[in-house]
């Protein structure tokens, strides 16, 4: 099938589901020619997730007008000198993993007067491999949140993964942590979990963006 059917059939899939919730789908994109992007939002895909902002940029922007012939999400992790690059294309950010990538980015998008919803990136698994902030220092930080937002740069919630090895109990555990953090501390946060592998264990778990790539665009190139 192509990139349009794999979609439809997930959207399916989730409509299905819907007394689960009815979460936003992204299209990962990452890695993808912009040649299935294009076949992407012919088929009606509108919200895109790519992990390098440069190739978002390239991919992109001649592509039509952000927020309204696509919604473009940065998922990988937030770095401090790619922070200048969102406005104008990008509307949110899944990976903001520390303290002062956050204050660069309010920093960056009230200067910018670009408007952008961002997650705080969570390191459950306590893997070296993943970014993110620890359980404590999420925490530490929701005690504050009221500084946690600006006229333009606006927390949006939560972003999580499960583990590298992907054993679905653990996954689950994983998940089930994240929403009970969301649900004590910060009631009104939106969850980003489940990717590909693992996205219908995230849905049962109350995630509100699903980030799937393979399932929709095939094996990247």
């Amino acid at each position: 099938m192509g990139v349009s059917e794999n979609y439809k059939t997930i959207m399916q899939e989730l409509e299905s589901l819907k007394q689960l919730g009815t979460p936003t789908l992204i299209a990962v994109s990452k890695f993808q020619p912009k040649e299935k992007v294009q076949e992407a939002i012919a088929g009606g895909v509108i919200h895109f997730g790519e992990n390098r902002v440069q190739e978002g940029i390239e991919k992109f922007s001649d592509l039509g007008k952000p927020e309204k012939d696509f919604i473009l999400h940065h998922i990988g992790p937030v770095q401090s000198s790619h922070i200048r690059k969102y406005a104008g294309l990008y509307s949110f950010v899944h990976g903001v993993g520390s303290q002062k990538i956050l204050q660069e980015l309010k920093r960056r998008m009230d200067g910018d007067r670009w408007k952008i919803r961002y997650f705080l990136q969570v390191n459950l698994t306590k893997e070296d491999t993943k970014s993110g902030f620890s359980k404590e220092e999420v925490l530490a930080l929701l005690q504050k949140k009221e500084t946690l937002s600006s006229e333009f740069c606006i927390l949006e919630g939560f972003m999580t993964m499960g583990p590298s090895s992907g054993d679905p109990e653990e996954t689950r555990k994983v998940f089930q942590e994240m929403a009970k953090i969301r649900k004590e501390f910060y009631p009104q946060g939106k969850l980003s979990m489940g990717m590909s592998g693992d996205y219908r264990i995230a849905l049962e778990e109350g995630s509100d963006y699903l980030r799937i790539g393979t399932a929709i665009f095939g094996e990247r190139t």
